[in-house]
């Protein structure tokens, strides 16, 4: 596909607007602190746009922009696994906002979500990307051709990972 340059900055600025979230939520899947989740979503920034010339069309551009955010995280992480024996917490006291009453329920949510993201952290790197699959809400046939399996095993798998996740979850909330 040898697009003059202006096409794939065009289409690359465009997939950007669309698929934006989608890359911030995997960088923020597979890293624990906000830094880590900025470079990694650089990075991840950079493997699209180096990849963008070898797009084909062959699978949906969400499928594509998925894979190439996953397969980017995943090398990260098992390159930045190893620089970083001790993680910070997953909540930082300057991101804890002052006392007031919609505080209390600002930070219930956050608590969550960060509980959440903890917990998709401890499952298999493949269980923890068919939940942020399944968190974009993208049908069986999606998350099969994104992670290359079947959808039958995208069934099994996803419900493993579920209750994983929410055994995960209560462990959590009782360690609260």
């Amino acid at each position: 596909m040898n697009e003059p340059d202006s096409n794939l900055e065009a289409r690359f600025k465009e997939w950007l607007d669309q698929f934006g979230g989608i890359l911030v939520k995997v960088a923020r899947a597979y890293t624990i602190n906000p830094e880590d989740g900025e470079d990694l979503l650089q990075e991840i920034l950079l493997q699209v746009w180096r990849s963008l010339p070898q797009f084909q069309g062959r699978a949906g551009a969400s499928t594509w922009v998925y894979r190439v955010a996953l397969n980017t995280a995943l090398s990260w992480r098992r390159k930045e696994g190893r620089r970083h024996v001790l993680q910070e917490s997953l909540l930082s006291p300057e991101s804890v906002p002052g006392e007031s009453v919609d505080d209390a329920g600002w930070r219930g949510r956050h608590e969550l979500v960060e509980r959440l993201y903890g917990a998709i952290h401890q499952l298999p790197k493949t269980d923890a990307a068919l939940v942020l699959l399944y968190l974009d809400d993208l049908s069986y046939r999606e998350m099969a051709e994104v992670l290359g399996i079947s959808e039958s095993n995208v069934g099994v798998k996803l419900n493993r990972a579920k209750k994983t996740l929410g055994e995960l979850m209560k462990g959590a909330a009782n360690e609260s």
